[in-house]
């Protein structure tokens, strides 16, 4: 097998194995409602393997950013018909990233609204709002009976994802955020079933996945976890606990069968992410991080040596629409304009060029 062979993640059938990471863009304005200029975005970049979105939030209370879409009002479900679509009519396939922000918001981001936690214990720092920055604020600590709630909103998330036309949905369970925030010791202070054990701290996680996977069907749900990234508070230092945990929660989620486990680690080839893998027993779509960026050479090389059946690559995408060709060819690529990622408008999003237009 090779980068640019076809695969197969669950139920969706991919053209190559370059996967589009989830990279935050934030153009989808007050409403969250994905307008055209996200819709050109995405269809611009429909000759990679699979597309997996931005994370687009679950419930008004998980928005973590201004811009940032969602997919729980009409508007954004009609939204995201019109990306999925435009996607489709390249012969791309598209999964929505489902993401919950936990504690990293604010209510200045997010409406105003409750800042829903695993436990009442803030990250240090400050959150980017409209107003400018503020420390984050201590979050609510979710009961057991509103996480049943928002287990249920994840469900009608995937739901409205798949009624917009979406191939599947990808449950975000890294970097910090609220399914992560479950998993660490040093974020999930709790004392009940949720806490704790390596067991009970995967417990929140297990059940939305079951959950979703029941609503919509496991071969069109992924997971992405990212252990030890150590971000956001979210610390994980303790090897051996890493692997209790995520063992614990690869170990029940295996029976169900899911589309794909994508794992962000700067070492995919290495013992905790090849265990992981193991335990999960199914398509691994591997990650090397934010540190340095993803080159064809070493997404060629994840694939040759089966360290993984795809490669979710960030920054070569954004600046590179037609990335997959330019890999397959050997071609020049883009240089990406970070001051750009999370700007507004077309400028740094929309307008990097292709090879048939510099050609």
């Amino acid at each position: 097998m090779d980068l640019f062979s076809p695969v197969a993640l669950g139920d969706i059938q991919l053209a190559n194995r370059v996967v589009m990471a989830p990279l935050t863009r934030l153009r989808s304005g007050d409403s969250g409602v994905p307008g055209d200029l996200v819709v050109e975005y995405y269809r611009q970049r429909a000759s990679i393997g699979m597309i997996i979105t931005e994370g687009v939030w679950p419930n008004p209370q998980g928005q973590g950013y201004p811009g940032q879409p969602g997919i729980v009002t009409d508007e954004q479900v009609d939204g995201w018909s019109k990306v999925a679509a435009a996607v489709h009519e390249r012969g791309g396939r598209i999964v929505m990233q489902l993401m919950h922000a936990g504690r990293v918001s604010h209510p200045d981001v997010n409406g105003g609204r409750d800042i829903e936690a695993p436990s009442a214990v803030a990250i240090e720092g400050q959150v980017r709002t409209p107003a400018g920055k503020k420390p984050y604020p201590v979050p609510h600590a979710l009961t057991t009976e509103e996480l049943a709630r928002v287990r249920d909103e994840y469900v009608q998330a995937a739901r409205n994802a798949i009624a917009a036309g979406l191939d599947g949905v990808e449950l975000h369970g890294a970097n910090g955020y609220l399914l992560h925030e479950f998993l660490s010791p040093a974020s999930n202070e709790r004392t009940d079933a949720y806490g704790g054990s390596p067991e009970n701290r995967a417990r929140f996680l297990v059940e939305v996945a079951t959950a979703v996977a029941e609503a919509i069907g496991a071969g069109r749900v992924g997971l992405r976890i990212s252990p030890m990234h150590n971000i956001q508070d979210v610390f994980e230092t303790d090897e051996a606990d890493v692997l209790l945990t995520y063992g614990a929660l690869l170990d029940q989620l295996r029976p169900l069968g899911l589309a794909y486990l994508s794992v962000l680690h700067a070492e995919p080839g290495g013992e905790l992410v090849q265990e992981l893998r193991r335990r999960f027993d199914g398509p691994l779509v591997a990650n090397s991080g934010f540190a340095s960026v993803t080159t064809r050479a070493e997404a060629v090389s994840l694939i040759e040596d089966a360290h993984a059946e795809a490669v979710a690559v960030g920054r070569p995408v954004i600046a590179n629409p037609d990335l997959v060709e330019r890999w397959a060819g050997e071609h020049p690529e883009n240089e990406p304009q970070p001051h750009l990622f999370y700007a507004s408008g077309a400028e740094g999003y929309t307008d990097y060029p292709t090879l048939e237009q510099v050609g």
